[in-house]
């Protein structure tokens, strides 16, 4: 089968298309053919953590695609249904999913827009539900709302009923947004957003944050939570992962920091994470009150124009790719 791999060297990361075999479901997993993947922004950018420098190795961790065939201890599905999930080297003509991973897609969602859904709703679900404690008529801040993971964030906080601030360093980005109901934009990429937050807010301050920023936003993003406040950290666009911590701040407003990465989570911890999506933000996915925003949709062989869109920071949304 034909299949993208990439390779980490010094600051940059290219991409390798190989001919490979085609894999077969182990135990505990199922076999798809892939009919779209997600691209995610830790993948292709060096210092992410997702892809260090070595030897390559295989591009995508999400996807979506019809089931084949099922590997031995797993029971529950049939041949032919719509899947979505993780999938680890989803850019390929078949890819291989974990049970527990995996998602049915709701009959309305095209297989693009299904790509779009796993990392980016699986991550908000985690952030603003089980970590997050989100409730109907908090605040909710969004550090780089444009991406993926934050137009997530912004339209799982619109489902659960808050009200979401969101920066961008583009107005043409954040007008993308006002259809999916962002309260407040502000356009800026610098520690320079406190005072509209509490403004508009009426002093109170944000309840929940969500970081995907990274340390230059995050002194900040302290002074903008409210009291019993909580922070997400998420990712780094920025290239910082180091920022000054007010200690009394966090002291004294009895603030929450935490993070939001999979690195280190085991399978059973991430399968939980896949049953949460599906209990809090799947029904408003199938029901068309979440849409997945797409940037733009890229043929399978022009998977170098979907790096190099990424790499321009010039979408809003998620970067998709369609198999042949």
């Amino acid at each position: 089968m034909r299949s993208y791999w990439i390779r980490a060297t010094g600051s940059q990361t290219a991409l390798e298309a190989r001919d490979v075999a085609n894999p077969q479901p182990g135990p505990g997993q199922l076999l798809l053919r892939m009919r779209a993947a997600g691209l995610n922004r830790g993948e292709l950018l060096v210092g992410h953590g997702l892809t260090a420098a070595g030897a390559a190795k295989p591009l995508g961790i999400e996807g979506a695609g019809e089931l084949l065939s099922c590997g031995p201890g797993v029971s529950g599905f049939a041949p032919g249904e719509r899947l979505m999930g993780r999938v680890i080297g989803a850019f390929a003509e078949f890819g291989l999913m974990d049970a527990g991973d995996a998602i049915r897609v709701p009959q309305r969602l095209s297989w693009e827009q299904a790509a779009a859904v796993p990392i980016a709703f699986m991550v908000a679900h985690d952030v603003l539900v089980a970590q997050g404690g989100l409730k109907a008529g908090e605040w909710l801040l969004v550090l780089g709302v444009t991406s993926g993971v934050g137009v997530a964030a912004l339209q799982a906080g619109k489902a659960l009923g808050a009200r979401v601030i969101g920066t961008s360093g583009s107005a043409a980005k954040l007008d993308k947004l006002k259809p999916l109901g962002l309260d407040l934009p502000l356009q800026t990429r610098k520690g320079d957003f406190s005072d509209a937050v509490l403004e508009a807010t009426a002093r109170r301050g944000a309840d929940l944050a969500v970081n995907t920023v990274g340390g230059s936003v995050f002194p900040e993003a302290v002074r903008a939570l409210a009291f019993q406040g909580r922070m997400a950290i998420i990712g780094y666009v920025d290239g910082s992962l180091t920022a000054e911590i007010d200690l009394d701040a966090v002291h004294a407003k009895r603030l929450r920091i935490f993070g939001g990465s999979n690195k280190m989570r085991n399978a059973e911890q991430r399968y939980e994470n896949v049953r949460g999506l599906t209990q809090s933000l799947l029904p408003a996915i199938a029901d068309g009150r979440i849409r997945p925003l797409i940037d733009g949709v890229f043929d399978f062989a022009d998977m170098a124009a979907a790096k190099r869109r990424m790499e321009t920071d010039a979408h809003a949304g998620k970067i998709v790719v369609r198999m042949p």
